[in-house]
């Protein structure tokens, strides 16, 4: 029986393979911090060759096939320049969320109130959608000083106590409204039970029974 030809897996042909590995000062601890790394990079690449690097804890991976030396040399100097300055690369909201811990909500309201303080505004198009949408990105050194001094703890007992505050302001305002409505109900209640007549000795006539 003649023997049939099998294609050659394409992974059991040789490979081209770089790695980079990226420091805490960059990613921050985080590995959503490292895809948006990866993102970052990708964007700067030929299309075609972008799915060629990848992220595997903490690093970036470029695999190509041997027989792309050629363009794998150029796409390696391409990630190590643009690697130079990635640790400057803004922290976008799922990042800071992810570094520091906390939530979309807490995010929001430390943003508003002025305690997360905004490097300024980026406006990108959702894959495959035409709409686009606008956020605020953080400085990753003040992310980083927010994370090294534990300031996240420090504003949520700040909110904890503004909260309870909040309640007891609530409670007292309450009971000083139940207070004034009673105060204004019982002359009210006087009145309707006690008709003045304007008539002299008039208490002492009905006493008599004389009306019965």
């Amino acid at each position: 029986m003649p023997k049939t030809k099998t294609k050659k897996n394409e992974s059991d042909y040789p490979e081209l393979m770089k790695e980079w590995q990226l420091p805490v000062t960059e990613t921050l601890g985080s590995a959503v911090r490292v895809k948006g790394i990866l993102q970052e990079i990708r964007s700067r690449l030929p299309s075609a060759v972008r799915k060629s690097l990848d992220m595997e804890t903490g690093a970036l991976i470029l695999v190509m096939p041997e027989t792309s030396k050629t363009a794998f040399r150029a796409i390696s100097a391409t990630v190590s320049k643009a690697l130079e300055d990635i640790a400057d690369l803004p922290v976008i909201p799922r990042e800071i969320e992810d570094i520091l811990t906390i939530s979309s909500s807490e995010r929001k309201r430390w943003l508003e109130d002025g305690r997360l303080r905004s490097a300024g505004t980026r406006t990108v198009r959702l894959q495959g959608r035409a709409r686009r949408i606008t956020f605020h990105v953080f400085d990753p050194r003040v992310v980083e000083d927010l994370l090294d001094r534990g300031a996240v703890d420090e504003w949520r007992v700040e909110d904890a106590a503004a909260k309870a505050e909040n309640r007891r302001r609530a409670a007292y305002q309450a009971k000083l409204t139940r207070s004034l409505r009673k105060k204004k109900a019982k002359p009210a209640e006087q009145e309707a039970g006690d008709v003045p007549t304007g008539l002299k000795g008039w208490d002492e006539f009905g006493s008599d029974g004389l009306l019965r």
